[in-house]
């Protein structure tokens, strides 16, 4: 016998091909035996046509491991709050639900201060959230555990806070804004897996009609902060996913910024000036496989303190997924903004290896010159006024600009000008 349990905001690839494939395994492997209530967090989106198909669809998981060909009925029913609020906020009325997952962009999880208590519904995913709460509260029922997969920093505790902000303005009262703090748990998350959704440009033959077909790759990655009871109410440990409970989480997501963001960004403007166009056209060629092996093994992974099996794992995973065939990731598009991306995912590794170990990382020092190189040809993408000072600039310029980097960069410029117009 199934039980609705999770209360999902989101009907989108991601959420389908992260949460529910691993809930559909949970439930397969496990005696959870939880389902998914889906709320249409927007007015106009996929729900009519998940219903129509029973809530059912297939998932597919795509790499150079190979082919894994999924049916996901872990949805019972979808909900949608612009044409019937009084269903969506019923879902408060039932104790089951005990988790609430959520994806709804980096915008979604944002203060609009002309959301009001009354509105059916309010505008924004936090207010919508607040009004179910209140309905919680009144039930004398216990609150919920959170698991938002937004891309943001913080994102549970950002939640929790624009939720209280909601409580404030609403003028909810203090023994709700007690019952949210305390009978509710607010989890930060990290989320990893790309999701390439319908395969819209090929044709797979399932031998039925799925409009909800979806694809990703084989890896995923789900780490959650704090909540260390999770696996003794979903067992994700017992299912061979790739879920991580810490009270760590900065840990995980500046590994996932270094090693796999950073691969890209010290990859993408070589292989531009070399003529590649895709992730996966690099990783084929000796030449380019050899510059991001040295940046990630050589010099990214000795400026982090996880474990080095660990990272290494991670980093052999990186290197599969960017191997991945079904995958057309084009260069072009992760070198939208590359100096800001340089900033956040490569320049931290080269000052943290010089601190560590008083010396140049010679392969990311070159990764900056061709960044340099770069922005010196017609191919970026970024704002006009980066553009053109990059354009222009002297190597010493560009490297003691406070504004584009936080801090005088100086001291680099010797070892960088020896790799650029090189």
């Amino acid at each position: 016998m199934y039980t609705e349990k999770i209360i999902q905001f989101g009907e989108g690839g991601f959420l389908r091909g992260f949460v529910d494939w691993m809930l559909q395994i949970v439930n397969e492997k496990t005696d959870f035996a939880g389902k998914v209530v889906v709320v249409q967090p927007i007015e106009n989106g996929m729900c009519d046509m998940l219903t129509a198909q029973n809530c059912t669809y297939t998932h597919i998981c795509r790499g150079s491991e190979g082919v894994d060909t999924r049916k996901i009925d872990v949805i019972s029913r979808c909900v949608k709050p612009y044409e019937d609020y009084a269903s969506y906020l019923a879902l408060a009325e039932n104790p089951s639900f005990r988790f609430i997952v959520s994806n709804t962009t980096e915008a979604g999880i944002c203060f609009n201060e002309n959301d009001k208590f009354t509105d059916t519904p309010p505008v924004s995913f936090p207010a919508k959230v607040t009004q179910l709460l209140k309905k919680r509260f009144e039930m004398g029922l216990d609150g919920f555990v959170f698991l938002p997969c937004e891309l943001i920093d913080k994102n549970g505790e950002t939640l929790k806070n624009v939720i209280l902000q909601y409580a404030k303005l609403w003028d909810l009262g203090d023994d709700f804004i007690a019952w949210v703090q305390d009978k509710n748990i607010f989890c930060n998350t990290l989320v990893d897996r790309i999701n390439t959704g319908f395969p819209k440009d090929e044709k797979i033959d399932l031998g039925y009609e799925d409009n909800m077909l979806n694809t990703s790759e084989y890896f995923h990655l789900w780490v959650i902060d704090g909540y260390k009871e999770l696996c003794s109410e979903i067992p994700f440990d017992k299912c061979d996913l790739n879920v991580i409970i810490t009270d760590n989480l900065a840990m995980y997501r500046t590994r996932k910024v270094r090693i796999l963001n950073g691969a890209h960004t010290s990859l993408v403007p070589y292989a531009l000036l070399e003529g590649f166009d895709t992730v996966k056209s690099c990783v084929d060629d000796e030449k380019m496989l050899s510059h991001i092996k040295k940046c990630v093994y050589d010099e990214i992974i000795p400026t982090l303190d996880l474990p080095k099996d660990e990272l290494t794992e991670y980093a052999d995973n990186v290197i599969t997924r960017f191997s991945n065939p079904y995958i057309k990731h084009y260069l072009s598009s992760i070198a939208l903004n590359s100096v800001s991306k340089f900033k956040v995912r490569v320049l931290p590794s080269i000052l943290e290896y010089i601190k560590r170990f008083d010396k140049m990382p010679e392969t990311l020092i070159f990764s900056f010159a061709k960044l340099i190189d770069f922005y010196r040809t017609d191919m970026t993408n970024d704002d006009k006024d980066v553009c053109d000072f990059m354009k222009n600039a002297s190597v010493e310029e560009i490297l003691s600009n406070t504004a584009l980097w936080d801090e005088d960069l100086s001291h680099l410029c010797e070892e960088v000008k020896k790799y650029v117009n090189k």
